[in-house]
């Protein structure tokens, strides 16, 4: 096979070592020669491999994407190499191999062939921001678990105040738990706490605040509630550190959120994932598909099979998801998008063809400056439709009933 890379290398990366394999032309009657050394994965030791790359004029090297181990080495080796962060399921090994230095070797050979794909790695900027939307994500998760917790600790004690009330931890909630805490065992004076709408309630509020809270359903609330404080606090913290990372892209962010469906949030987590710079992707379905938004190709012998969507970045096509239960909701092309396809594909389905349809927007605004989302309207697919395919379609679902179907024309 033709060489691509005069001079390249490859790198099996685990947490404390490191080992490379530099590619170079051979002497003699052999065309290539291949150098193994290993280095730790210490400072030092990137320092050390990064020289060694260099002395030996390597220009490209490729690493596989192995859990967060991979990251050092990527920053130690930035703007000093070109790099190529390859999918170790996409890397096949040779069977019968499978040695730290085989599998350095087979990655610089498949380099200098040109036979490998990297992954998307964003600039620095962006996964520095990237790392704080996520750490906000897990944290409002964890957030979500501990209010679980509370209403489980409620349930066990006979409270059911969230059968009651919208919120069981909102104002009014939060103040007749911590008065449970305190040894307040009333309902009449318990529910008496209720704020605003609430109050309207009261009568509810002293059946459902009768139960058989002890002690120890009190130290359990203390402890989760402190905690979710805590969380609520780190949350806070975290929005305000997103704030000032998405200080270069506010005017990208303003892009995104005249989408339907895509707030404040959900904007910074698109950025966060895809950067702004959507020349790293040659056209929209570039980027659905390195998102795994849009369907596989399964076909052979001229039959095409189910295509599922492959697994990729989780976090974007979480917060998509999220943005097409929401754009569902509206009144918009893309709420129309999903009631025309959630009757003959399902839910689910239509909620993934939505949040396709959101990151290929997502994809044209971040490539045109200072564009903003123009809706086709709710009445797109109406108008598109052809009146008279559509009564064949509704005459032949209704003489599948078992109906007969006369028409006649609307008088004038």
């Amino acid at each position: 096979m033709d060489v691509i890379i005069d001079r390249c290398a490859g790198l099996d990366v685990h947490k404390r070592s490191v080992t490379a394999c530099v590619r170079s032309p051979g002497q003699g009657r052999r065309r290539r020669q291949g150098e193994v050394r290993e280095f730790s994965t210490v400072d030092a030791g990137l320092v050390g491999l990064r020289d060694w790359l260099a002395e030996s004029g390597v220009t490209a090297v490729a690493m596989e994407a192995t859990g967060v181990y991979w990251r050092p080495v990527w920053y130690a080796l930035e703007g000093s190499f070109e790099l190529i962060l390859v999918n170790a399921t996409h890397v096949k090994k040779v069977p019968g191999r499978k040695t730290d230095v085989k599998d350095a070797e087979w990655l610089a050979q498949l380099l200098e062939c040109g036979l490998l794909r990297g992954s998307f790695v964003p600039p620095r900027p962006i996964r520095e921001l990237r790392d704080l939307t996520r750490y906000r994500k897990r944290l409002i998760e964890e957030r979500g678990r501990e209010v679980q917790r509370a209403h489980k600790v409620l349930e066990d004690a006979g409270i059911k105040l969230s059968s009651v009330a919208t919120d069981a931890l909102g104002v009014s909630g939060r103040m007749m738990i911590e008065a449970l805490i305190a040894g307040q065992r009333d309902p009449d004076v318990l529910a008496e706490m209720a704020k605003a709408r609430l109050r309207h309630k009261i009568p509810e509020l002293r059946q459902a605040l009768q139960g058989h809270f002890r002690a120890h359903h009190a130290g359990l609330l203390r402890e989760g509630l402190g905690r979710l404080d805590g969380l609520s606090e780190a949350v806070c913290r975290l929005d305000s550190l997103v704030d000032r990372a998405m200080q270069p892209y506010l005017s990208q962010r303003d892009q995104l959120i005249t989408i339907p469906g895509v707030a404040q949030r959900s904007a910074e987590v698109i950025i966060a994932e895809t950067g702004v710079d959507m020349t790293c992707f040659p056209t929209s379905a570039h980027l659905a598909s390195w998102a795994g938004m849009c369907p596989g190709n399964n076909e052979s012998a001229g039959k095409h099979f189910t295509g599922r969507t492959r697994k990729a970045d989780p976090w974007l096509r979480g917060v998509l998801s999220e943005c097409g239960w929401a754009a569902a909701r509206t009144n918009t092309y893309l709420g129309a998008q999903w009631r025309r396809l959630a009757p003959r594909r399902g839910k689910e389905k239509a909620n993934i063809a939505v949040g396709h349809s959101i990151l290929v927007i997502a994809w044209h605004l971040l490539s045109t400056p200072g564009a903003t989302y123009q809706d086709l309207g709710a009445d797109y697919f109406t108008r598109r439709q052809d009146p008279q395919r559509e009564q064949r379609r509704l005459v032949r679902r209704l003489e599948a009933l078992g109906l007969k179907v006369t028409i006649e024309p609307h008088a004038a």
